[in-house]
């Protein structure tokens, strides 16, 4: 098998998977577009622990982490296998290069869950979730990716999950979707021109040195996903860019795809 892409998804609201008017189609075009993993370490923004942990749970349960949604939402059951083997294998590759890292059963949260099962509806790809640390910085969490990178020889999807801008203070729900804060594009170009030119430095250094980078994320556990996709992928990567617009006004999806340079025949 070749060497899987390591990819970033901004997993919206919860809502993604009953709300017509957000792009969750896109979620399915970007997955059949991929190669099919035989199984996905997925990153979340909504699984915070003080170290490293990995889900070793066979069946993870369906989190419903979020309060005041339609029922029909809190109907939904995402019944995907766990992947105990491949979270005792992360927590391995992490000790290895001097993490903190252990393991533990643990469901799926809704920034696992919605993207996954707009991904795989069939629920046939086991997921073992790992979990970020909001108390340390993007340099940390680009190192837990790298410690991790071997896997995608070996089938295993490194996903993160969060959100390109996330500052629901500055949201508004009743605005109309071409009405952008163009704030959120300035930051969103200079962090796209930063992945693309591979400049991981200025990358980690984001909220001293990108445009309005305290206003889009005036905590950054939502972009702290991304630094472990873009740890876990090639030095040399060929950047891919699944722009999905902004909503109320902040709140931008972007999802982001990491993947090994095309071997020209000569």
């Amino acid at each position: 098998m070749s060497r899987l892409p390591s990819i970033y998804l901004s997993h919206g609201a919860p809502t993604l998977p009953i709300d017509p008017s957000l792009p969750s189609g896109a979620f399915q075009t970007l997955a059949t577009d991929l190669p099919r993993p035989r199984a996905v370490l997925m990153l979340s923004a909504h699984w915070c622990t003080q170290a490293s942990v990995a889900s070793t749970s066979p069946t993870p349960e369906t989190i419903h982490d979020f309060r005041g949604f339609p029922a029909a939402l809190y109907e939904i059951q995402y019944r995907a296998p766990g992947a105990p083997a491949l979270a005792q294998q992360a927590v391995a590759l992490l000790q290895a290069d001097g993490i903190e890292a252990a393991t533990a059963e643990h469901g799926l949260d809704h920034g696992a869950w919605v993207p996954m099962l707009l991904m795989y509806p069939e629920a046939d790809v086991p997921i073992a979730q790992l979990s970020i640390q909001p108390r340390r910085d993007p340099a940390h969490h680009f190192r837990v990716g790298r410690a991790l990178r071997s896997l995608a020889d070996d089938g295993v999807m490194i996903v993160g999950s969060g959100q390109i801008t996330h500052n629901l203070g500055a949201a508004d729900f009743g605005a109309d979707p071409e009405d952008a804060d163009p704030r959120v594009a300035e930051f969103t170009e200079w962090f796209e021109a930063r992945l693309a030119a591979r400049d991981v430095d200025a990358l980690c250094e984001y909220r001293r040195q990108a445009p309005h980078a305290v206003l889009m994320h005036p905590t950054d556990e939502h972009l702290l996903p991304v630094f472990a996709a873009l740890g876990a992928a090639p030095d040399d990567y060929e950047l891919r860019i699944q722009s999905l617009g902004t909503y109320q006004r902040a709140l931008a999806m972007t999802n982001y795809v990491f993947s090994a340079p095309e071997v020209k025949e000569s």
